[in-house]
């Protein structure tokens, strides 16, 4: 479904990412391991058509070429984003944050049966869909994030940093409805610091550093790589 290959971006002088190749198919999740500027996040705005990537660089999705589409236009391929910090429109209530998703035109159509979807899945939400959004809890407003981006009907949902700033019960109750988001037929690329959980609900994992692949494998074999562990979930078990 997701093709990278050859993936370097440069800022200045910086090279956040070098030579990158990952690959995923229909409804897969994959997690990006990586410390803090390995370049995780450059890699999902690449996707996303929010930084340009260098000449050589190859992104399909479903084999529509990516490279140079505007953002607008990578929404219409069936791609999602929630990014780092939400996103949320804080001033509007929840029904408006979700309805706004709807706006591409492969959601419109159905837009009544994703709203039930979305609201089904989290059902919080529905209890407070006239609550302004800004009153709410970070779980909540995440909540609100990734049901936006449902709305959008996409094919593959891409979220940066899901868990961040959440406590650890609410992070528990995000994966499991992540987990029932990849049930349902809809591919995850997940970059995530709480590296344990996320590997609990991906099928494999690439491991970035310096702004190359420098690992991947299935997501029971990093779990159990004593690299992997030393350099993450040792502290991920303590997010």
């Amino acid at each position: 479904m997701l093709e990278i290959k050859n993936l370097s971006v440069t800022y200045g002088k910086h090279k956040a990412l070098q030579d990158v190749s990952i690959s995923m198919t229909e409804a897969e999740a994959i997690v990006i391991l990586g410390a803090n500027g390995a370049g995780k996040s450059t890699l999902l705005k690449s996707v996303a058509g929010m930084v340009r990537p260098n000449t050589d660089a190859q992104i399909f999705m479903a084999g529509e070429n990516l490279i140079g589409m505007p953002m607008h236009e990578v929404v219409e391929t069936g791609i999602a984003v929630v990014p780092e910090g939400r996103g949320v429109f804080a001033e509007l209530t929840v029904r408006e944050n979700l309805l706004l998703g709807a706006y591409p035109k492969r959601a419109r159509a159905n837009e009544q049966a994703n709203l039930d979807n979305v609201l089904t899945l989290f059902p919080r939400l529905a209890e407070r869909r006239r609550q302004t959004v800004s009153t709410m809890s970070g779980g909540e407003q995440q909540m609100v994030a990734i049901g936006r981006a449902l709305m959008s009907a996409p094919r593959l949902l891409m979220l940066d940093e899901p868990s961040l700033g959440l406590a650890p019960v609410l992070v528990g109750e995000l994966f499991q409805s992540l987990a029932k988001i990849r049930e349902s037929g809809v591919g995850l690329l997940i970059v995530e610091q709480n590296v344990k959980i996320s590997l609990s609900i991906a099928d494999r994992g690439y491991l970035l550093e310096a702004g190359r692949v420098v690992g991947q494998g299935t997501a029971e074999a990093l779990a159990d790589d004593p690299a992997v562990q030393n350099a993450f979930l040792g502290a991920a078990a303590h997010t």
